[in-house]
């Protein structure tokens, strides 16, 4: 459907009402550029909305997911250097689920039973 070969997460915390185009002038903000086939993850400051943002070298698509309990694993502007993030694909399928990300290759392994 549509390629994506990239997947970037900005830290800074945006406003969930921001449009396709707000949120396209934070992508070059940002990331400098709107790259064709790359994706740009966005979350609120609650972190229980997310928005993604690809550009699919022809237009721009724009996705939006919530949480009714409880919120994504996102970094924290402050804790973690305010550059933007990459992600694999597994980080992002598991972003998207509310799951610990971060931690995908620690929960793979059971070291103690």
């Amino acid at each position: 459907m549509i390629r994506v070969d990239a997947m970037w997460l900005a830290v800074e915390p945006v406003d969930m009402r921001a449009g396709v185009d707000r949120l396209l002038a934070r992508v070059v903000q940002v990331f400098g550029a709107a790259r064709a086939h790359h994706g740009y993850l966005f979350a609120n400051a609650r972190s229980n909305r997310i928005k993604l943002l690809v550009h699919d070298g022809f237009g721009v698509w724009c996705a939006a997911r919530r949480l009714n309990t409880g919120s994504f694993e996102w970094p924290r502007a402050g804790v973690v250097d305010a550059a933007p993030l990459t992600l694999t694909k597994d980080q992002f399928d598991a972003l998207v689920l509310g799951l610990p990300w971060q931690r995908l290759e620690q929960m793979r392994l059971i070291t103690r039973m």
